[in-house]
């Protein structure tokens, strides 16, 4: 309970020092390519498999490499779960939608209201199977693209330039979604839909190499943000506090 309160308390500071677009913008990706991960793409490939979750996907990797560079991975994996929470709270609230009775404009064609509007509600519904496979796999890639994303800073020494915020970047996004899809894979497609092995290794790979393509367009943005929160002193109240953690002048709890 004193951890789950040290965590809670420093996840507030957190949310006071972060720009409050990008709080937004991050619950609202990762609500979304959960969301979009129900429709498959057709590559009109056996062997390749796809789904459209891949579109908001690469959003969230570049908040957390922005935020890791400039708060550290501490912050970046406390970010990672309180928008997993707001993910399962809107789920909940989705979940709760899918039941109420009515009707959903797309299903007034004749002879199938009733079929379109089940299908409509059974997918804003959502399975648990889905929820879950998708929630662990973005937690576990969140952590593991944090975590490298830091050591790899590390490694240059505080040296901070384009060049090093991509390579910090690029590798981190590569293995984090790849670890993202393969974990979803292998969770919800291969046990529930039936995915084969190789659908799920070439589905985790082509999606971390979509994903990654999106990063190398955007970093520049993201490099930018991390500028000039750095000249702005952006979340100069939450580095005081783990300061004042870290030297025993603050109560954490």
């Amino acid at each position: 309970m004193k951890h789950l309160k040290s965590w809670v308390k420093e996840a507030l500071v957190l949310q006071r020092n972060l720009p409050a677009t990008v709080l937004a913008v991050l619950c609202v990706s990762v609500v979304s390519m959960n969301l979009l991960a129900n429709k498959s793409i057709d590559t009109h490939l056996d062997w390749l498999a796809l789904d459209c979750g891949l579109i908001f996907s690469w959003v969230v990797f570049l908040i957390m490499d922005v935020v890791t560079k400039h708060y550290g991975p501490r912050a970046a994996n406390t970010l990672a779960v309180m928008s997993l929470l707001a993910n399962l709270f809107i789920a909940l609230m989705f979940f709760a939608a899918g039941w109420i009775p009515g009707v959903w404009g797309e299903s007034f064609v004749d002879g199938s209201e009733a079929v379109i509007n089940g299908a409509l509600d059974n997918t804003i519904r959502g399975t648990w199977y889905v929820l879950l496979g998708s929630s662990v796999a973005f937690i576990v890639s969140a952590f593991l693209n944090n975590t490298l994303n830091w050591l790899i800073g590390k490694a240059f020494k505080g040296r901070s330039n384009f060049a090093v915020f991509a390579l910090r970047g690029y590798v981190s996004t590569f293995i984090g979604q790849f670890a993202d899809n393969m974990l979803f894979a292998v969770i919800v497609s291969h046990h529930f839909f039936g995915w084969s092995w190789l659908q799920c290794v070439t589905c985790a790979l082509t999606g971390a190499v979509a994903e990654l393509l999106f990063e190398i367009v955007f970093s520049p943005i993201g490099y930018r943000a991390s500028c000039r929160w750095a000249k702005q002193h952006v979340g100069e109240e939450y580095f005081r506090y783990r300061e004042a953690v870290a030297s025993g002048k603050e109560n954490p709890s």
